[in-house]
């Protein structure tokens, strides 16, 4: 499967931001990508007044997808890009969309909130609680991710129990002491205790870090970009994943299951 990995830098118009995701998809049609993935949220950006997503967040058949799902028509590509999604308490979901030919083959919406690091996504997005997304692109499984959920192994080992081979993690990750190598380390250790490829994209600009790559199952950087607009490509071989999982067999030779059971959020103000 080739894939190619996307990154820029998104602004408060959702029409800046559906052009440069267009340009970005027909790029990686051109270069024959079987997988495009592209950051979380761009359907706006707002640094400062981040309650301003509640406003201009649409629907999964609002005009943004609606133009996006257009630009994949006749073509091979599967798009996986994230929006912010309206829900029912005010709040918005935090939702990854998968796009080929002009279908909506799946959908994510995130579970682990950004409340970290001084930051409160929970004040403006939704949490969900719904089973691990696995869509199936070009023979392979794909599983979905987003951004801070790398931080929780067991979605990544949920998802390839449910046969992924391929994790694709669009992101937004903020700058900060040590946040790159963070990052990294944690794409290598999915990609690692899971034998299993990453497409980790991450939006860039002057708050988020970029460096977009691709990880193989064995930790190994296949691919990667700095802090500039564009793709980033890596052939994710499926003979790779096996040979991978015969040296290293941590998923034969594990001796707990994770539980699938989402575990209920504590109410607002309470303290564990």
């Amino acid at each position: 499967m080739r894939i190619a990995v996307g990154q820029f830098a998104a602004s408060p118009d959702w029409k800046d931001n559906l052009a440069a995701c267009q340009e970005l998809t027909t790029e990686a049609e051109q270069g024959g990508a079987d997988l495009l993935v592209l950051p979380e949220g761009v359907l706006a950006r707002f640094t400062e007044d981040r309650h301003r997503i509640r406003d201009v967040a649409q629907p999964l058949d609002g005009p943004f997808v609606s133009e996006l799902r257009a630009t994949t028509v006749g073509g091979h590509v599967t798009v996986v890009v994230g929006i912010h999604e309206p829900s029912d308490d005010g709040r918005v979901f935090n939702t990854l969309v998968a796009l080929r030919d002009g279908e909506l083959v799946g959908h994510y919406r995130k579970i682990h909130l950004y409340d970290a690091f001084g930051d409160q996504e929970s004040a403006n997005v939704r949490p969900a609680d719904e089973p691990p997304v696995v869509i199936e692109v070009a023979g392979t499984k794909v599983g979905l991710m987003t951004c801070y959920d790398v931080r929780f192994p067991e979605l990544a080992r949920l998802l390839v129990d449910a046969g992924a081979e391929v994790l694709a993690l669009p992101a937004a990750w903020v700058r900060g002491p040590a946040k790159e190598r963070h990052w990294e380390v944690m794409i290598t250790a999915r990609a690692l205790e899971n034998t299993c490829w990453v497409a980790a994209s991450g939006e860039c600009g002057p708050r988020n870090i970029g460096n977009s790559l691709v990880v193989d199952p064995l930790g190994t950087v296949r691919s990667r970009l700095a802090a500039v607009r564009g793709l980033a490509w890596a052939d994710a071989d499926p003979d790779v994943t096996s040979a991978a999982r015969r040296t290293l067999p941590v998923l034969a030779n594990r001796r707990f299951a994770v539980d699938p059971a989402v575990i209920p959020l504590a109410p607002a103000g309470a303290h564990s």
